[in-house]
């Protein structure tokens, strides 16, 4: 008799056996939870929501399940926060999630990163589209965003005239800075609604520049995705888009996200966030007007002190004025002096000089000869240099005297 273990005869082995690994039941736990994740990675599913719990932790446990399956699923507390409400058991959801695990259950779930009521499935693919479509004409675009004044004079706020939202804006303002208000009374949900939000925008801007805003605020409290829907219209979005004031977008939560958002030159998570940040706090302002003066005024200390640091080294670089006036009378004592002394000098040489040559001129002089017994001739005032002179009257000078005489 043959067990599992024997060989027939005529079959010879050329190869050992496989040897199969052996697995914990941890480790195999692990590697179906790899497999599994990896293999599907994110899913959306469609179904209906059974056995739902939310635990007091804030995590939701559920089953989700169609006529032919169940799937157990769980959302984590921060997706919860994110929701309007809970859905009912009974409700048909559309999850978008993760499959996974649980090894100590040997089951498969989904953890869901977002829930939406199955009507609303071909909806947001709508809405994906549209803002696609819109981003690619640049309506999205960060370079288009417009600055928002420090300190706007006039601020335009579209909203519904009821309800807290407005009341609660117009608290925020007149306590942080107090500015002049105009509101654009709008609904903010339903038929219509996006339409006079869009009208709205462009009235603002068809306001003539005595009146205009210089910022405007869209805004509305929160609600369910279709309550927002308004904010989602591509007649909104064209007109915050275009506008030419400044757009805050205060729509819905924080977990909120319209096309309206992306539009605006800035987004606030609340209606109350965004009346914060388009009016400064007045005592930031005083502040910081005050921090500016403090930095003025430093500033120009230094400077000052600078600039008496360069003349004082200008005035250890130029000559002192009272040294130069002294230098120079005594170099104009020496120079008196000098021609005091060189003067009398140059005087008694020219002196000199003249008696000399008055010696000279005595000793050369005309009458020296005439002294001896010489005399001249003239004619008419001219000497007579020749014995061939023509005949005829001459003046004949002697030392002490002349006579007229005839040259034959």
């Amino acid at each position: 008799m043959r067990d599992l273990f024997d060989v027939p005869d005529e079959v010879e082995l050329d190869v050992a056996p496989a040897v199969l690994p052996v697995w914990t039941v941890t480790e195999l736990a692990a590697k179906v939870k790899a497999r599994v994740e990896a293999g599907f990675g994110s899913v959306v599913v469609q179904g209906e929501i059974s056995g739902g719990k939310l635990h007091s932790s804030g995590h939701f446990y559920f089953d989700i399940k169609d006529a032919g399956a169940v799937i157990n699923g769980v959302a984590w507390r921060s997706t919860v926060s994110r929701w309007a409400k809970v859905p009912a058991n009974g409700t048909l959801v559309v999850v978008k999630g993760k499959l996974t695990t649980y090894a100590q259950r040997s089951s498969y779930q989904i953890l869901a990163d977002s829930m939406e009521p199955a009507g609303l499935g071909a909806l947001m693919q709508q809405l994906e589209e549209l803002k696609q479509r819109l981003m690619a004409e640049g309506l999205f675009d960060a370079s288009e965003k417009r600055a928002i004044p420090l300190l706007p004079k006039r601020i335009g706020i579209i909203t519904s005239p009821t309800g807290a939202v407005i009341q609660d804006m117009l608290h925020r303002i007149a306590d942080r800075c107090p500015r002049e208000v105009v509101l654009w009374p709008v609904a903010v949900q339903g038929t219509g609604a996006a339409e006079q939000v869009a009208a709205a925008i462009e009235g603002f801007n068809a306001l003539p520049d005595a009146t205009r805003p210089d910022v405007l605020i869209v805004a509305r409290g929160g609600g369910s995705f279709e309550d927002l829907m308004p904010f989602n219209a591509e007649v909104v979005v064209r007109a915050v888009a275009g506008s030419a004031i400044p757009v805050v977008s205060g729509v819905g939560h924080e977990p909120d996200v319209t096309l309206c958002d992306f539009a605006a030159d800035i987004r606030a998570p609340t209606p109350s966030a965004a009346a914060e940040m388009v009016v400064p706090v007045r005592e930031d302002l005083l502040y910081g007007l005050t921090l500016t003066q403090r930095r003025m005024r430093q500033t120009m200390v230094g400077q000052i002190a600078e600039l008496r640091q360069r003349l004082a080294y200008m005035q250890r670089l130029l000559p002192d004025p009272r040294r130069q006036v002294v230098q120079a009378g005594q170099r104009l004592g020496e120079l008196d002096e000098r021609l005091r002394k060189l003067v009398p000098q140059r005087v008694n040489l020219a002196r000199e000089r003249l008696e000399a040559m008055a010696r000279v001129l005595a000793a050369h002089g005309p009458d020296v000869p005439l002294a001896r017994g010489y005399v001249y001739l003239t004619r008419d005032g001219q000497p007579l240099r020749s014995a061939n002179a023509e005949a005829g009257a001459m003046t004949i000078h002697f030392k002490d005297g002349q006579r007229e005489g005839t040259l034959a």
